[in-house]
């Protein structure tokens, strides 16, 4: 695997990062959208470097960052299809696929790879289809199968997850996965109400959302599973350094129902920026102070960032006196 240079034309960070946020305070709900343009794949100036550690993290811990069961198989192929044809018909500098019947050549130029297959044949190719073109793309990928009126955890490829483990919710239904909710929701029936709009979704029709959470220094990978690895950093969380060390994560969610297979397919590209970059945005700095200021310490908690959180609002205090005293 030889990883070559690109020219990925992109803004600078401060001016593409997906800021979750529309007012002054935030409550746990379900804030979908509909996506539009309606894809899948968001290629951006970290390609190379995200690539590069979820194939690490594949060849390393695979049980921990791929699973699925035999029965998603002919969905995988669904959406290695609707990946490629997304990949060729939007990025054709970086991408190519040509077709003969069943026999397909696809070609990652980026990366100066070659895979030559044949559609439908397990055999043809190194790995499983999903994780094939996940290989490929930066985005997490989720295959949610549907049955008798039900959601289930059927197929995914997890390289960056938020504190979540593919292993362990492999076959959990969707209301089993998002138990327990933070407690101001406990009764409301928002789960419930998350997994009806999901069913009622329909083929042609993606939606997205954004999901947030604070993550200490540059790591993509905070899986439970690695809690040792990432987990005791929060200690090291000062009002002084968390500029430097706290870091919004957002993930850009988007949901697709998949004509074929009936299912749906959940892909997850994970964002970060420090406090410190992200401050350098006025109104942002002053907004993401409100709503920490004003979010619930249950809700905190439930994101994982109770115990160091008064620490970044008297960093963010800082900023914004450093910020009023220039003026």
């Amino acid at each position: 695997m030889v990883f070559q240079s690109a020219n990925i034309m992109s803004k600078p960070l401060l001016d593409r990062f997906p800021f979750p946020f529309d007012s002054d305070s935030y409550r746990y709900s379900n804030n979908s959208r509909k996506l539009d343009p309606p894809n899948v794949l968001d290629i951006t100036p970290e390609y190379f470097e995200e690539i590069k550690l979820k194939r690490k993290l594949l060849e390393n811990r695979k049980e921990q960052t791929f699973q699925s069961f035999p029965h998603s198989i002919e969905a995988q192929w669904e959406i290695l299809e609707m990946i490629m044809n997304e990949m060729i018909a939007n990025h054709p500098n970086y991408f190519s696929l040509k077709k003969e019947r069943d026999y397909w050549i696809f070609q990652n130029h980026l990366l100066g790879e070659e895979q030559t297959f044949t559609f439908g044949d397990l055999s043809s190719l190194p790995c499983e289809p999903l994780d094939f073109i996940g290989r490929h793309v930066q985005e997490d990928l989720i295959y949610l199968g549907q049955r008798d009126g039900k959601l289930y955890m059927d197929a995914g490829q997890l390289c960056f997850p938020a504190d979540w483990s593919i292993a362990f919710d492999l076959g959990m239904e969707f209301l089993e996965i998002h138990t327990p909710v933070p407690q101001p929701f406990t009764g409301t029936g928002l789960v419930e109400k998350v997994r009806d709009f999901l069913l009622r979704m329909e083929a042609g029709e993606p939606w997205t959302r954004y999901n947030w959470t604070l993550t200490v220094e540059h790591i993509l990978d905070t899986a439970p599973e690695t809690f040792g690895e990432w987990g005791t950093k929060k200690e090291n969380v000062t009002a002084f350094n968390a500029g430097q060390l706290v870091n919004l994560r957002v993930e850009d969610q988007r949901l697709f129902r998949l004509p074929l297979s009936n299912g749906i397919l959940f892909s997850i590209h994970t964002h970060l920026i420090t406090l410190e970059e992200l401050t350098n945005n006025a109104q942002w700095k002053y907004q993401f102070y409100n709503i920490l200021d004003d979010i619930p310490n249950e809700l905190a908690e439930y994101k994982g960032f109770i115990s160091y959180k008064d620490k970044v609002l008297k960093y963010l205090e800082q900023r914004i006196a450093d910020s009023s005293s220039i003026k």
